[in-house]
């Protein structure tokens, strides 16, 4: 581990000892900076202000374990690992998500949910798609559309979900949450499934639309 990562790690550290005593709100640089001790002109080669530690705070220690080696069949896994680390430091995550810092979070999972989702409905449509159907650009853009559309909607609510469940104080287990998500997520598949079969249908007998 390079000497740069040591000491945003101990930086890291030490602002998340002081969430344990009060708001992040409240937190100084010159509060971090005593807690880890290290000096005011260390912490700004590293991070700009707090904020900006923070979220790399974020994306190392829970965002990193939804993006590491990523897929379909291992994503409830996945969740259930990074839903735990954050369970763990709960004071932490609590104390900055409750200062509208949610967004950063937010951002980032919402980008690796979509991304996943569109994999999810790709492969359903791949898997039921008849070859001599949608050969026709612009229905291929269309498609696409809606695939988007689905991927996004499903991103949506996975994230409000997770971040509902920090805000309120994670009362739920990471287990009960991780379950509840992989339902959702077995709901996407039916649900693009019976779009895709419908549009199908639709576009070989216009009658049934």
């Amino acid at each position: 581990m390079s000497d740069s990562l040591l000491t945003k790690r101990a930086i890291a550290r030490g602002i998340k000892e002081l969430t344990k005593k009060k708001s992040f709100d409240k937190i100084t640089v010159h509060d971090i900076t005593e807690s880890c001790g290290l000096n005011r002109q260390t912490f700004y080669y590293h991070f700009q202000d707090k904020y900006e530690l923070v979220d790399w705070i974020y994306y190392n220690d829970a965002i990193s374990i939804i993006i590491n080696d990523l897929t379909y069949e291992n994503w409830d896994e996945k969740v259930f690992e990074m839903l735990t680390k954050i369970k763990s430091e709960d004071y932490f995550y609590e104390s900055t998500m409750k200062a509208s810092l949610e967004n950063e979070f937010r951002e980032y999972l919402y980008q690796v949910t979509s991304e996943l989702f569109s994999v999810i409905i790709n492969r359903i449509v791949e898997k039921n798609v008849i070859q001599d159907v949608m050969k026709d650009s612009s229905k291929d853009a269309i498609e696409e559309d809606n695939k988007d559309f689905i991927a996004q909607f499903y991103a949506f609510g996975i994230v409000g979900i997770i971040i509902s469940w920090v805000q309120q104080g994670m009362k739920e287990p990471p287990e009960y949450i991780a379950s509840h998500l992989k339902g959702l997520a077995e709901g996407t598949k039916k649900f693009a499934t019976a779009r895709y079969l419908k549009s199908t249908i639709n576009e070989e007998d216009p009658t049934k639309m």
